[in-house]
């Protein structure tokens, strides 16, 4: 993206991001733990990356807040109304993947 200027690159990305909300909020059923185990990165990893953007930038956002903005609503809500119990093959899958992940670290 580099023909763009920084402004420009700036609010695609922005309009990318807000489409990935989007895609999750319209993806409800897709659990945490299956975008761990696929992608090493869930909502509550957005959550944290939006943070640390904010503090890159000189301001505070809590990570309620940051939450509440990736999930579209308090995170004690969705998970009452959204997320399911892991299941066991879910449980193991992600545990081969952080095996795996700490393996390639050595």
């Amino acid at each position: 993206m580099k023909h763009f200027d920084t402004q420009t690159r700036t609010e695609l990305e922005a309009a990318a991001f807000r489409t990935l909300l989007q895609h999750l909020d319209a993806n409800k059923d897709v659990q945490n733990i299956d975008l761990m185990i696929l992608a090493d990165f869930c909502r509550n990893c957005l959550a944290k990356w939006l943070m640390a953007a904010a503090e890159a930038k000189g301001e505070t956002l809590s990570y309620d807040d940051a939450r509440e903005h990736v999930y579209g609503m308090p995170y004690e809500q969705w998970k009452d109304l959204y997320q399911q119990p892991a299941t066991p093959e879910q449980l193991a899958a992600f545990a081969e993947r952080e095996a795996a992940k700490k393996g390639n670290k050595s």
